[in-house]
């Protein structure tokens, strides 16, 4: 009953957010702009942290991508003893952009996202943890808009990358320095000529 209740409620949300026929091309233009490409300013957004940040930054993007791919661990852990199916796969609602047929439950880009920004703002990058987690919420509205993901899919991320950020920064103790000073080696010996030259930190 339960569960009933909640994939009703599931529906009905996405159903109030899902883009219909008569949405503006324009809209849908937009949101598939929100849902496909902001993804890609992420690992810019990390590699210039630690290409040009400084020691802090250069932490907080690699404890950011520690949590990212730990939260992303956690999401194939899920979908694959837990496969919740996406809008399409039961007729509901439209689909504006066209997905594989896999698991929704919670979703990989909104979960990257909110990983990535909640590990940035707690290592004191205020203001980019900020914009980070404000276009996480540009991603959540962009995928159930168009049609791939349910509401619940987004609220699951948050769930798995709050977790993901407790565990990874209360693990870093643990071996995380270690494991960025091995990363900082190898850095330093595969792009020694660009730092000599002053182009990137060392």
């Amino acid at each position: 009953m339960i569960f009933d209740e909640r994939n009703a409620l599931n529906q009905m949300l996405f159903l109030q957010i899902n883009a219909g026929t008569a949405t503006p091309t324009w809209l849908i233009d937009s949101a598939l702009v929100m849902a496909q490409d902001l993804i890609f300013v992420l690992p810019v957004l990390l590699l210039s942290l630690w290409l040009w940040g400084g020691d802090t930054r250069r932490t907080a993007a690699f404890k950011a991508l520690g949590v990212a791919l730990f939260a992303l661990g956690v999401n194939l852990a899920i979908g694959y003893f837990w496969p919740e199916p996406r809008p399409f796969m039961l007729g509901v609602g439209h689909t504006w952009l066209p997905h594989a047929a896999d698991a929704a439950f919670p979703s990989d880009h909104m979960t990257v996202f909110m990983s990535i920004g909640l590990a940035l703002w707690l290592a004191g990058l205020r203001g980019v943890g900020l914009a980070v987690l404000v276009a996480a919420g540009m991603v959540a509205w962009a995928r159930v808009f168009l049609g791939v993901h349910f509401p619940l899919d987004m609220l699951g991320s948050v769930g798995v990358a709050a977790i993901s950020t407790a565990v990874v920064l209360r693990g870093w103790r643990y071996g995380g320095g270690a494991l960025q000073a091995v990363a900082v080696r190898l850095y330093h010996r595969l792009l020694a000529r660009p730092i000599r030259a002053g182009w990137i930190r060392p």
